[in-house]
């Protein structure tokens, strides 16, 4: 914005009567400018300032609904762990684990204990212990397959927003040049609106794409969090499978669908 500051000056000065004062401009003579800048700009500033536009309500709008989802699904998260540390048979856990929708660990649990039911009817040692870690990746994977739906539109408005702004720039300066040519002399006043609408235009992208930029970091730290939780409750539910196996008949075991049957 250095570069509009300086322009806008030097037209004052050129415009300013003489003898008069060179102060700073009033803030309301500022934004007047500014405004009258946009009202002036040409085609192609305005189709460009109308594509920032609809690029930063479709940013917004994702990281918005992607920040309430993910703050549902942690709080799901750990209301499912409270319940399935404290439940002692997957039977109930399975039964009560719709209630935890839209919790990415409860895809993970449901594909382990299908997955369990195949093997073994929910009893004793898997006979296939690989299948069920193959279980608990798939289930991980479609998970944050789903959450991250709708992210890869948000990265590329991130990046693409600046080359957008560049374009009305390299636009507004070939406007300038035309005017140069046309007036047929290096003044100010021909190559001030060209200027003025292409410093516009990026500082638009500009606005675009840092929050979209900031958003998308925060959004994938969300989800590389979400992942290391699936792969952490996956293992510990594996284990659990394992070690209730493993009791001695007449004792009990946590997370088996038949108390009395042990390996």
């Amino acid at each position: 914005m250095t570069l509009l500051a300086l322009v806008l000056l030097l037209q004052d000065v050129d415009q300013a009567p003489a003898g008069a004062s060179l102060g700073p401009a009033p803030a309301g003579q500022s934004s007047s400018a500014l405004v009258e800048i946009l009202r002036n700009s040409g085609l192609t500033a305005d189709v460009v300032l109308v594509i920032l536009l609809i690029m930063s309500v479709v940013s917004w709008a994702i990281m918005l609904s992607k920040w309430r989802s993910f703050k549902a699904a942690d709080q799901q998260n750990r209301r499912f762990l409270r319940a399935f540390r404290k439940s002692g048979r997957l039977s109930e856990i399975a039964a009560i684990s719709e209630q935890f929708k839209p919790s990415p660990l409860v895809a993970v649990f449901n594909e382990i204990h299908d997955e369990y039911q195949r093997q073994s009817g929910g009893r004793g040692t898997p006979p296939n212990p690989q299948g069920l870690e193959r279980a608990a990746q798939t289930a991980a994977s479609e998970a944050l397959t789903l959450m991250e739906r709708r992210l890869n539109w948000l990265g590329t408005i991130a990046q693409t927003g600046p080359f957008v702004g560049l374009f009305g720039t390299v636009m507004g300066i070939i406007d300038a040049f035309h005017g140069l040519g046309a007036e047929g002399a290096a003044t100010l006043r021909a190559v001030a609106p060209g200027i003025s609408e292409a410093l516009i235009t990026t500082a638009a992208g500009l606005v675009v794409a840092i929050p979209a930029v900031m958003g998308y970091n925060q959004l994938t730290g969300r989800l590389r969090e979400f992942a290391a939780r699936m792969d952490d409750f996956g293992r510990e539910l594996l284990n659990a499978i394992e070690n209730a196996a493993l009791y001695q008949p007449g004792s009990p075991g946590p997370l088996s669908d038949d108390p009395r049957r042990r390996s």
